[in-house]
C-alpha cells in the first residue's frame, strides 16, 4: 500500500478519534446538566451530510467537509450563527438559561477530554512500551555536528555536549533538538570546559530554510566498511565488510567524522589504513583515496546496542508496572503541552521566524509514519491532541477558549455580554480562524512547490 494512502488512513482515524471524544467532553455535560443538544456531527455538513441520524432530541452524522467537528447546544451563540432562534424567550432546557458555572464547566468539558485523553494514552504507552533513550550525558566523545553552518550559527561543533538547556539538565540525547528549539540559553561542555551561550532568536527560522537539515546533531560513530562495489579501485584491496578503520596514514580515527578532514588531506593519493578486523586482528592495508576524497565504499551502518558494547554510549532501558506508568504518563503528558506552549511562544514573536513553519493538514498528516506502526500512531495521535486542547482554549472568539473567557467576565464582574455583541465576536473569530487556516494550509502548499 501507498505510503501517502497509509498517511492518510492514519491522519483520518487519528483525527474522528479526536473530535468525537472532544465533541463527547461538550454533549456529556450538557446532558447532565439537562442542556438540549441538538446536533452531534464528525466533520462539518456544510448544506448536506454523509450520514444522519435522530436519536432522542438530538440528531447525529457525519458531515462532509473534514474541517473538525461540532455538538450544536440549544440556546448558544457558536458556529451554526442561529440568530433566529436566539430572538424567542430563553428556555430552561437551553444553555443561555443555565447557570455561569455549569456553563463554564460545558465549555471546558472538550479541552479537557483531549488532555486527558493524551495523557491516558502516554499512561497505556509507557505500560506497554515501556521507554528506552540515550542518556545525554553518557555520549563520551560529545555530538557529531553534520551541518557546519548551522552549527556555527549556533555556535556549536563536533565534541562538544550540551548538558543543560535554560538551566535544566538535558536528559535524552533524542530530545535535544526540540529542547534546543524551545530554549533561550544552552550550557555547553567543550574540552573540558563548561560555558553558557545563548541560543540565536532567529535559529528556528536557519532551520526552516532548508527542513533536511533539522537534524544537524546526531551521535558519533566509528567507521566501518561496508559494501565494496565492484567497481571501486579498492575491490582488491585486502579490505573487507566490517573492518573498523582506526587510523589514516598512522593518525588514529575513532569517529567517521575524523575521516573527512583527512581523506581531503590525502586525496589523490595512495594511503595505509589501519584496520581493525574481527575486533582482534589489526592488518595495515594500502588504498587509493580518490580526487574526490572518497575510498571507494559505503560507510557500513552500526546501531546504538552496538555502540553501547563498544563503551561509546549508554542506552537506558524503563520497564513500568501499571501502577509507575500513571505518574509517567502525566509527566509526558505535562512536558509535551510545556513544550508546545514554548514552541507557540516562539511562533508569536516574529523575530524568531518560527511562523514560517506553521503548517496545517499536510504537516499533521506528516507526523504520522509511512508504514503501519502503532507506537507511532498513538504518540501522534497523543500529541495532536495536545495540542487541539491548547488551541481551543485560546481566548479566540469561535473557540471554546474565548466563551470561557467571556463566561469568566460574566462570573467575575455579575455581567453576561449581550446575545448581539456574543455575535459579533463569534463572527470575528470565525474570520480570524479560517484566516488562520489559510495561511497554516497555505505554508504547506509553498513548501510543497517550492521547497
Amino acid at each position: 500500500m501507498s505510503p501517502i494512502i497509509i498517511k492518510t488512513i492514519q491522519f483520518f482515524l487519528s483525527l474522528s478519534l479526536l473530535i468525537v471524544l472532544h465533541e463527547l467532553g461538550h454533549f456529556i455535560p450538557a446532558k447532565l446538566f439537562k442542556t438540549r443538544v441538538e446536533k452531534f456531527y464528525l466533520f462539518f455538513d456544510v448544506k448536506f451530510s454523509l450520514f444522519k441520524k435522530k436519536i432522542g432530541e438530538t440528531v447525529y452524522g457525519i458531515g462532509w467537509l473534514p474541517l473538525g467537528g461540532y455538538v450544536k447546544i440549544a440556546g448558544m451563540i457558536d458556529e451554526s450563527m442561529d440568530t433566529e432562534a436566539m430572538k424567542e424567550e430563553p428556555k430552561p432546557w437551553e444553555f443561555r438559561s443555565k447557570p455561569a458555572w455549569q456553563r463554564l464547566i460545558i465549555m471546558l468539558g472538550g479541552v479537557t477530554v483531549n488532555f486527558v485523553l493524551a495523557v491516558i494514552i502516554y499512561i497505556g504507552m509507557a505500560w506497554s512500551y515501556g521507554e528506552e533513550f540515550i542518556p545525554a550525558d553518557s555520549l563520551k566523545d560529545g555530538f557529531w555536528v553534520t551541518e557546519k553552518s548551522i552549527g556555527d550559527k549556533l555556535g556549536v561543533q563536533t565534541g562538544d555536549l550540551i548538558v543543560a538547556i535554560d538551566g535544566e539538565k538535558v536528559q535524552k540525547f533524542g530530545s535535544l533538538p526540540i529542547e534546543i528549539i524551545n530554549g533561550n540559553t544552552m550550557t555547553i561542555q567543550r574540552d573540558g570546559q563548561t560555558f553558557e551561550k545563548e541560543i540565536p532568536v532567529d535559529f528556528i527560522a536557519t532551520l526552516l530554510e532548508d527542513e533536511d537539515k533539522i537534524r544537524f546533531i546526531t551521535l558519533r560513530r566509528p567507521f566501518f566498511v561496508g559494501e565494496i562495489p565492484d567497481d571501486s579501485a579498492n575491490k582488491d584491496s585486502g579490505l573487507m565488510a566490517e573492518d573498523k578503520i582506526i587510523a589514516i596514514e598512522g593518525r588514529e580515527v575513532k569517529y567517521f567524522d575524523e575521516v573527512k578532514p583527512l581523506l581531503e588531506e590525502f586525496k589523490s593519493q595512495k594511503v595505509e589504513l589501519t584496520v581493525l578486523r574481527n575486533d582482534k586482528q589489526k592488518l595495515s592495508i594500502p588504498v587509493h583515496i580518490s580526487d574526490t576524497a572518497t575510498v571507494g565504499f559505503r560507510p557500513g551502518l552500526i546501531d546504538t546496542d552496538a555502540m553501547k558494547d563498544l563503551g561509546l554510549l549508554d542506552i537506558q532501558k524503563v520497564k513500568y508496572s501499571f501502577l509507575e506508568s500513571i505518574p509517567a504518563g502525566i509527566d509526558k503528558g505535562i512536558s509535551t503541552l510545556s513544550g508546545y506552549v514554548k514552541q507557540m511562544k516562539k511562533i508569536f514573536n516574529p523575530s524568531t521566524g518560527a511562523y514560517k513553519g506553521v503548517g496545517g493538514f499536510a504537516a499533521i498528516g506528516g507526523l504520522f509514519p509511512d508504514a503501519w506502526n502503532w507506537p507511532a500512531f498513538w504518540s501522534a495521535t497523543a500529541f495532536i491532541s495536545i495540542i487541539l486542547a491548547f488551541m481551543n482554549i485560546l481566548p479566540i472568539p469561535a473557540l471554546d477558549g474565548g466563551h470561557v473567557m467571556f463566561l469568566l467576565y460574566e462570573i467575575v464582574t455579575g455581567r453576561k455580554p449581550s446575545d448581539k455583541f456574543l455575535e459579533y465576536a463569534q463572527m470575528i473569530g470565525f474570520f480570524l480562524l479560517i484566516a488562520l487556516l489559510l495561511f497554516a494550509n497555505g505554508n504547506d502548499v509553498y513548501k510543497w512547490l517550492f521547497k
